[in-house]
């Protein structure tokens, strides 16, 4: 029996969110499903430091994990989308499952070729659980603002696999060495995703019948290229501000600001996906889209004079409480907007999208290291996804209708039933 008919709408609408029903199970089996996507970069950095293989080595074998995990997302997602949730993402977990297992007993010196073969394929079959979960929230949840702030406070919740994922590496590794590290990493992701492929919700999640998109999937639709095309912008901000953060740490002495800074950001993050999500009327969705990329951007400005070590944690939380909202507001378009059939891939995309402009902040912020302009990347980054979206404004635009048809696309055997 639903759970919801003990008591009226009002009723429901004022119950905490994580305790509605499947909603806590979801959300917190795919935080720890994902956590590999923290804590597998660290462990594969210590893991060839202990084989005495050079960082650069570690560094380019984290590259291809990040790297294969975007390319193989938005491919996963297209196979759930047509095959079900179910199938799809057990092959890939136990897949990436046995590959991080076996990485501790592939020497990286003497066996180069084996070690970087699993990485790719670890990232490749990297489960879509996030893209997933996106697509459950309209069967658990019936009301469009309690979807809307679960996928608030799904956004907010994800920097926090990035602020426990590398330190529980590091005090595994200290504890028990980089392989028990990596073979827990393994084994947590595999929990995680049982924990949601199990539920209800996940079993019962069926492929629509029609697919639109075409070879080309999402990215036939215009807008939808040039919303991906913006998060890029959202995701080199991330990733520069991490080397950023690196070398205020080198800069101060202060060893600890290159994980406080970015853990400060994913808590402003947490807190403005809680604050975003008791918004009753956030306005339409366009104007929600612009409004939270021009705070973003606007957000960073004060990092690029070269505040103190002190000054540049609490501004850092700043970019973070206007995050959450942004990244929602463009899963929200998405939503809206994908053709049928291809919504999980679409979220796919987007996620893809804020990969591969980390990586690029990342790898632009490293080759400026030493150069005074790495603070201003940031703030370039989040006014290059501003600008886009300015300029992409009448081909995101999203109509009332579009957003119910978005919302009630699938409609689950258990929904049905009830």
């Amino acid at each position: 029996m639903n759970s919801d008919t003990s008591c009226p709408p009002d009723c429901t609408a004022s119950r905490p969110l994580l305790a509605e029903r499947h909603v806590a199970r979801l959300l917190l089996g795919t935080l720890l499903g994902r956590l590999p996507n923290g804590m597998a970069p660290v462990a594969i950095l210590l893991l060839i430091a202990e084989q005495g293989g050079s960082l650069a080595t570690g560094g380019l074998l984290c590259a291809l994990y990040g790297l294969a995990s975007a390319v193989g997302q938005p491919a996963l997602g297209r196979m759930v989308d047509r095959r079900g949730q179910t199938g799809v993402t057990t092959a890939a977990v136990l897949v990436t499952t046995v590959c991080l297992l076996l990485l501790p007993y592939a020497d990286a010196l003497a066996q180069p070729g084996l070690a970087a073969g699993l990485v790719v394929l670890a990232g490749l079959s990297t489960p879509p659980l996030e893209a997933n979960l996106r697509s459950l929230w309209g069967a658990v949840l019936k009301d469009p603002e309690r979807r809307r702030a679960a996928l608030a406070l799904d956004t907010g919740a994800q920097g926090l696999i990035y602020v426990a994922g590398p330190p529980l590496v590091a005090a595994l590794s200290a504890l028990q060495g980089p392989g028990a590290a990596m073979t827990v990493t393994a084994v947590l992701g595999l929990l995680g995703a049982s924990a949601v492929l199990s539920a209800e919700p996940s079993r019962q999640w069926q492929p629509q019948d029609r697919h639109t998109g075409g070879i080309l999937g999402p990215l036939q639709h215009g807008g939808l290229r040039l919303l991906f095309l913006a998060v890029c912008g959202v995701g080199f901000a991330l990733g520069a501000m991490n080397v950023w953060a690196v070398t205020m740490a080198d800069q101060h002495g202060m060893a600890l600001l290159s994980g406080v800074i970015p853990a400060a950001l994913s808590v402003g993050s947490l807190l403005g996906g809680i604050l975003y999500g008791r918004l009753r009327r956030p306005g339409q969705l366009g104007t929600q889209l612009r409004t939270a990329a021009f705070l973003f951007a606007l957000a960073w400005v004060p990092l690029a004079v070269h505040p103190g070590p002190i000054a540049a944690t609490a501004l850092t939380a700043l970019p973070g409480l206007f995050l959450t909202a942004l990244i929602t507001s463009a899963f929200l378009t998405v939503d809206a907007l994908a053709p049928a059939g291809t919504r999980t891939e679409a979220y796919a995309w987007l996620i893809a999208a804020v990969g591969t402009g980390q990586a690029a902040g990342t790898a632009l912020a490293g080759a400026l290291s030493t150069h005074p302009f790495i603070a201003a990347l940031p703030t370039a980054g989040a006014f290059a996804c501003l600008v886009v979206l300015l300029g992409a404004r009448r081909r995101l635009a999203v109509s009332s209708a579009a957003r119910r048809r978005g919302r009630h696309r699938r409609r689950p055997a258990h929904a049905a039933r009830r």
